[in-house]
């Protein structure tokens, strides 16, 4: 009998919207400690993660998004490079499946500055992974991370790992950095400023034809808790308050308007639509479809 191949399929899923083809790119995965949610009592999630046979340990996604418009590529956030453990760091190795070049790369546009999400834009050595591309990004992410007095009030660990980190992996690109407040950012694209989790966190609506897709970000973590129970957030949102009542705004409208969203935790290949349940919400994926 022939070699049994255990390889995993890479983690690559494609869908237009209108002329627009979007790419869901896998970076991985983080398995997060539930002690890491806040404003909700950690015994009764986990009584919700097991009635829902899911992990107690909660698993999030890390998702970032190859957008090719006419005859223009770019990328939406970059995963974490080789910063964050075996699990994470797949996305150049999945754009080489794709036959993507980061060279090609005209654009790269980031939802936020948090590890996960802008530490694949250096090598381990410092140089920038996509050398010819604009960066493209919220002007008050950089008011945030480069603010020193707010670096000091915050434990050492964060120092390092988000306003230290965030710094590194900006400076290779700030000359060809090009900050926003909201607006078209690419052709197709318009930035949506979602406030909260950071102080620049940005969604992207993707439209073209009739078609959108709205790209979150950062609005749920654990979506196996978080659309249930969207006041539930996490030790890493910069304001609590302001992400949850984030969180409830962008529910409302995606519900209301029957939007198509996807976000960079959301289980893989992350499109999906939010309805409302009782006094709550639910997450509907989206049908799997074929692109030839």
């Amino acid at each position: 009998m022939s070699e049994f191949h255990q390889d995993q399929v890479p983690g690559l899923y494609h869908r237009y919207i209108g002329d627009i083809l979007v790419t869901v790119v896998s970076d991985g995965y983080l398995d997060v400690p539930l002690d890491a949610i806040r404003n909700f009592p950690v015994e009764r999630a986990r009584d919700i993660l097991a009635s829902d046979c899911r992990p107690l340990t909660p698993r999030c996604s890390v998702n970032a998004f190859v957008v090719r418009s006419g005859n223009r590529v770019a990328l939406i956030d970059t995963g974490s490079g080789n910063t964050m453990g075996p699990n994470l760091g797949w996305l150049p190795r999945n754009l080489q499946r794709i036959g993507i070049d980061p060279a090609r790369i005209d654009t790269v546009l980031l939802t936020h500055l948090h590890p996960d999400h802008s530490n694949g834009l250096t090598t381990d050595a410092g140089e920038p992974v996509f050398p010819a591309c604009e960066l493209v990004l919220h002007e008050e992410e950089i008011v945030h991370w480069y603010d020193d007095a707010r670096m000091a009030r915050v434990p050492e660990r964060q120092q390092v790992r988000y306003f230290q980190g965030a710094r590194i992996q900006f400076e290779p690109y700030r000359k060809r950095a090009r900050l926003f407040r909201s607006g078209e950012v690419f052709p197709g694209i318009t930035a949506v400023p979602i406030p909260g989790h950071t102080p620049g966190h940005t969604a992207y609506l993707i439209s073209s034809g009739t078609e959108s897709l709205l790209i979150w970000g950062d609005v749920v973590h654990f979506a196996d808790l978080q659309i249930a129970h969207p006041e539930i957030c996490m030790e890493f949102d910069s304001d609590q308050a302001a992400a949850a009542a984030t969180r409830r705004r962008v529910f409302d409208m995606v519900a209301t308007d029957r939007q198509l969203v996807a976000g960079m935790h959301l289980h893989f290949p992350a499109f999906s639509y939010v309805v409302r349940e009782g006094g709550g919400y639910r997450l509907l994926p989206e049908s799997w479809r074929f692109v030839t």
